[in-house]
């Protein structure tokens, strides 16, 4: 029964992806088919193998499309990786590893097929293989077709979701021969994006490593006010880019005027100097404590995919302004970094003109990080600091400025960063429906001590200490913490340097906090709760449950850590 249930959900399935070439409206049947069948985990393992390999090509076209395309649930990812593994541990090596029985071609054969008249035929490694049968089945068909008639090493090693067993085990099945030795180097030297990756430190705990995420121990963050360029958390979306200060050129563009300004690098130095202390943070930043309550999709950041640091260069509205640009509420600033994707699309986002033009916004095009140049992972030669809003519109590398009518149409704007009601899935979201994240909200973080430390109790106290900052200028004006469940509440001493000489509505920087709480006498454990306000009285929800969101952003929920007490 479980056999003929799995055939006809699969022929189910290759209907509906017929369908979505020609109409993409039958994507939510997709994701319908596709987590019906795989609803029982046990049930997917047992028949993985069983079924044919146009069929298992089939499952993973439609896993690409309801799942990794659309940030579906990835639990059958993990099924279908253990049954790949079962059926073949050492896939990895194959497309590294001479084929005997295999005939051997040189790059030029396989140039010589790129389109389906031909066949079509690509490389993998030192592998050749004739995907002819696959591409017209695969619903990202134009995207593979980039690829034709040369390696695939360049959209695979940015594309990590190709990079799994089950994946590699039903490419080795389309293989066809060998690449030549003397061609294999050229492929090499273009196949690895990621072979130019700056060093980090560390003490930088991964996130992901390609790209590369990280953030440091809480602990460090509550050292030094002024967050150190080392240990600064890492969020990148794509390769960092290698790029070079005596050619680089930044473009300005206003949207319907032909005439686009460049400027290097020693033209922005000319201007007049700007520094600003303030804070970025990751939208994901604290999404470990979200996720504890519920899975989202996004990578697994602690409390510390966020710092403060003393930030140069020129303000971007003294730039616009010679330019003759104007503020206006309904318009644009769309920043575009150079790091960029095998399709040649560059990270971007955009914020409203109106902040862009405030002098009071501060938003700088900085060129040094606590009074160095820009290391590489944050945005050399030239990088978008937007203070109170949301990483990711802090954009890195910045390559192009451009004014325009319409938000950026990005997918990290429009398909990305925006948060949704607890009730919203992935069956359900509509990301035009939401406005992209601008303006962080309100939080706190516990740093000391970690979840799990035993404590020393002094005179029946322990010492807590944090950080606090809020989005869009707003001072914290409070810290409140308990340790036993909100019956009682114990205000922190607040740090917070240049905020005190910042007038309202420009407190870019965060606030680090200390405190002394009693814990009860007799207690072994205790859990510390804290909670942020900030000028305008927004305080920090109590719990994820009512925030919960299905990307994970926006996680400012009461910090709570756990600890034992050592008297």
């Amino acid at each position: 029964m479980a056999r003929l249930s799995t055939i006809l959900r699969l022929k189910r399935l290759n209907s509906l992806l017929g369908i979505y070439k020609r109409s993409p409206s039958c994507l939510q049947s997709i994701q319908t088919n596709y987590r019906e069948y795989h609803h029982d985990h046990d049930r997917a393992r047992e028949n993985w193998w069983e079924i044919s390999k146009n069929q298992r090509f089939l499952l993973l076209t439609a896993g690409a499309i309801g799942g990794t395309i659309l940030t579906l649930s990835n639990d059958f990812g993990n099924a279908s990786v253990e049954a790949a593994e079962k059926y073949d541990p050492d896939i990895e090596k194959h497309h590294k590893t001479v084929r005997t029985d295999l005939p051997t071609y040189r790059m030029e054969d396989v140039a010589a097929h790129n389109n389906e008249k031909t066949g079509i035929w690509v490389t993998y490694g030192i592998g050749v293989y004739d995907i002819t049968e696959f591409v017209p089945k695969h619903p990202g068909s134009d995207k593979v077709m980039l690829g034709a008639g040369s390696a695939i090493d360049p959209f695979w090693h940015v594309f990590q979701q190709h990079n799994t067993p089950e994946v590699l085990t039903l490419l080795e099945t389309f293989r066809i021969g060998n690449l030549n030795p003397e061609d294999q180097v050229s492929t090499r030297d273009m196949g690895d994006p990621w072979s130019g990756e700056p060093r980090r430190h560390p003490i930088l705990k991964p996130a992901a490593q390609k790209p590369f995420n990280a953030e440091p121990p809480p602990s460090i963050l509550i050292d030094s006010f002024i967050t150190p360029n080392e240990f600064f958390y890492v969020r990148n979306h794509l390769p960092v880019p290698e790029i070079d200060e005596k050619t680089y050129e930044l473009e300005i563009e206003i949207e319907g005027v032909k005439k686009v300004t460049k400027m290097t690098l020693k033209d922005l130095k000319k201007l007049p100097k700007h520094s600003v202390t303030a804070v970025v943070m990751c939208g994901g930043n604290r999404r470990s404590d979200m996720d504890n309550v519920k899975k989202v999709k996004g990578l697994y950041w602690g409390p510390s995919a966020v710092g403060n640091a003393v930030w140069t260069g020129v303000k971007l509205c003294d730039v616009l302004a010679k330019m003759g640009v104007k503020s206006d509420e309904e318009k644009h600033v769309h920043f575009e970094g150079l790091d960029t994707d095998p399709t040649s699309t560059y990270y971007a986002a955009s914020i409203p003109l109106a902040k862009a033009m405030d002098p009071r916004g501060d938003v700088l095009l900085a060129y040094e990080m606590n009074g160095q140049p820009l290391s590489r992972d944050h945005g050399f030669p030239v990088r978008a600091i937007v203070p109170g809003t949301v990483g990711a519109r802090n954009v890195k590398w910045l390559g192009k400025i451009l004014i325009s009518d319409k938000e950026s149409d990005s997918h990290w704007q429009q398909k990305d960063y925006k948060g949704f009601s607890p009730s919203t899935d992935w069956d359900t979201v509509d990301f035009s429906k939401s406005p992209a994240i601008q303006h962080m909200p309100v939080t706190s973080a516990i740093c000391y001590p970690s979840p799990g430390d035993k404590v020393k109790v002094e005179d029946g106290f322990i010492t807590v200490k944090g950080y606090a900052w809020s989005g869009g200028g707003c001072r914290i004006v409070r810290v409140d913490l308990t340790c036993d469940g909100g019956e009682t509440w114990h205000v922190a001493e607040l740090e917070q340097e240049d905020l005190a000489k910042a007038p309202p509505g420009r407190a870019w920087s965060w606030t680090l906090w200390s405190a002394k709480i009693p814990v009860p006498k007799k207690a072994r454990e205790v859990e510390i709760w804290s909670k942020a306000v900030d000028s305008n009285y927004n305080v920090q929800p109590e719990s994820f449950k009512n925030t919960w969101n299905l990307r994970g952003v926006l996680s400012n929920a009461y910090s709570r850590v756990k600890v034992k007490l050592a008297k």
